[in-house]
C-alpha cells in the first residue's frame, strides 16, 4: 500500500512502525509427549511465561510506597534458549521433568509488536499532505489505495486528525451557509425589508471568488484556516455593499430613480470603499508575509482575505449598483409602484 501510494503525487512522507521481519524465537510445545510425561500443558506455559517471561503476583505497601512483586527468573538463566533445560516441571507422580523434553525452539521473523485498532490487529500508516494538495486530497488519495491494493478481509480507518476531519468533513459548507442566512436575517430586521439584503449579499460571491484565485495562485490549501478567512468575507463583502446600497436607498427615498440612485451611491461611496478597503488590506500583509511557527495558517488566512477583498472592492463596485437597480426594477414591477410621480404620491397619501 505505501509502495502503491508513494506513486501519487498527492502524499509525501509515507511511513510505518509495522515490521513483519522481525527475528524471534518460537517455543513449540509438544502436547503429546507433554501427555504422555504426565506433565500439564497449562503447567507448561506457565512455567516458560513465569521464569523466562515475568508473573505478576501481588503488591505491599512500604516506606509509604506501593510495591509490587514480579516473578520472574535471573537474567543469567533466561539469555538463552538453551536454559530451557535448566527449567523443571512436576508431573502428576511428583516427578521433575525437564522442559527441554517437551519444549523445542527455533528461530523465525514476525512482527515484534501486533497492535490492535478497533479490536482488530491493524498496522500503523502515517504520512503528510504534499505541497500544493489539500489533507482531503491526501485522505482521498489513500482511500483509493486501500481499495486497490487491500485484498479480501482488509480494510482501514482513520484515527488522530484525519479521522476528526473525515468526520467534520461537510461541516463547513454548513457553517458557510448559516452565516449567509445570519447575515441575511440582520440585514432585512435593520433594513425592516427582504430586497435590500439581497442586493448586498451579491458581493459574497466576488469576495469568495478572489480568495480562490489568490490561494490557487499562491500553490496553497484549502484548509480551516482558509474557510475561516472566507467566513470572515462575508462580512467585510458585505460591508461595502451595505456602503452602496444603503447611500442609493436613500437617494431612492428622495424621488431619485433607482437607476440613478445606484450610480449616485456608487459614485459618491467610491473614496469611503477604497479607503477602508486599502487600510484592511495593508492591515493584513503581516499575515502574509508572517515566518516562524505557525506562519502556514497565517499565510492561508491572510491570503483568503486580501484576494478576496481585492476581488470584492474592485468587482463590487460595479457589480452591486448594478445588482441594486435590478432588484429594484424587479421590486417595482411586483408592487405596482415603478416611477418617480406614482412613488411620491403613495409616500404623500400615507
Amino acid at each position: 500500500m505505501i509502495a502503491k501510494a508513494n506513486e501519487r503525487p498527492e502524499v509525501t512522507r509515507l511511513n510505518t512502525t509495522f515490521n513483519a521481519s522481525s527475528r524471534q524465537l518460537k517455543a513449540n510445545v509438544d502436547r503429546s509427549k507433554t501427555e504422555a510425561l504426565g506433565l500439564s500443558v497449562p503447567d507448561v506455559y506457565a512455567a516458560l511465561q513465569t521464569l523466562f517471561g515475568s508473573l505478576y503476583v501481588s503488591q505491599y505497601n512500604k516506606y509509604g510506597r506501593v510495591w509490587q512483586v514480579i516473578l520472574q527468573a535471573e537474567p543469567d538463566f533466561r539469555e538463552k534458549p538453551e536454559d530451557i533445560q535448566n527449567i523443571y516441571v512436576r508431573q502428576k507422580e511428583g516427578k521433575m521433568v525437564p522442559l527441554s523434553s517437551v519444549v523445542t525452539t527455533e528461530y523465525v521473523t514476525g512482527p515484534d509488536l501486533l497492535p490492535r485498532f478497533n479490536g482488530f490487529m491493524a498496522a500503523k500508516i502515517t504520512g503528510d499532505a504534499n505541497t500544493g494538495f489539500s489533507s482531503g486530497q491526501s485522505i482521498s488519495t489513500m482511500e483509493e489505495v486501500a481499495n486497490e491494493v487491500s485484498p479480501d478481509g482488509f480494510t482501514y480507518s482513520w484515527a488522530g486528525q484525519a479521522y476528526e476531519e473525515k468526520k467534520a468533513s461537510g461541516s463547513s459548507a454548513i457553517i458557510f451557509v448559516f452565516a449567509l442566512i445570519m447575515v441575511f436575517l440582520i440585514l432585512a430586521a435593520q433594513y425592516e425589508q427582504w430586497s435590500l439584503p439581497v442586493a448586498v449579499l451579491t458581493a459574497v460571491p466576488f469576495g469568495i471568488f478572489g480568495a480562490l484565485v489568490a490561494v490557487w495562485l499562491r500553490g496553497m490549501e484549502n484548509d480551516v484556516y482558509f474557510q475561516i478567512g472566507l467566513i470572515t468575507l462575508i462580512g467585510l463583502s458585505a460591508k461595502n455593499a451595505i456602503l452602496i446600497v444603503e447611500f442609493a436607498e436613500l437617494k431612492y427615498n428622495e424621488g431619485a430613480s433607482a437607476f440613478d440612485a445606484a450610480v449616485d451611491a456608487a459614485r459618491l461611496r467610491l473614496r469611503p470603499i477604497l479607503m477602508t478597503s486599502l487600510s484592511f488590506i495593508l492591515g493584513s500583509m503581516p499575515l502574509v508575509l508572517a515566518s516562524g511557527a505557525g506562519a502556514a495558517a497565517r499565510h492561508s488566512i491572510g491570503t483568503g482575505i486580501i484576494g478576496g477583498m481585492i476581488a470584492a472592492t474592485s468587482l463590487a463596485l460595479f457589480f452591486v449598483p448594478l445588482f441594486y437597480f435590478l432588484v429594484i426594477s424587479m421590486k417595482e414591477r411586483v408592487s405596482g409602484a415603478g416611477g418617480k410621480e406614482e412613488r411620491v404620491k403613495v409616500e404623500r397619501n400615507v
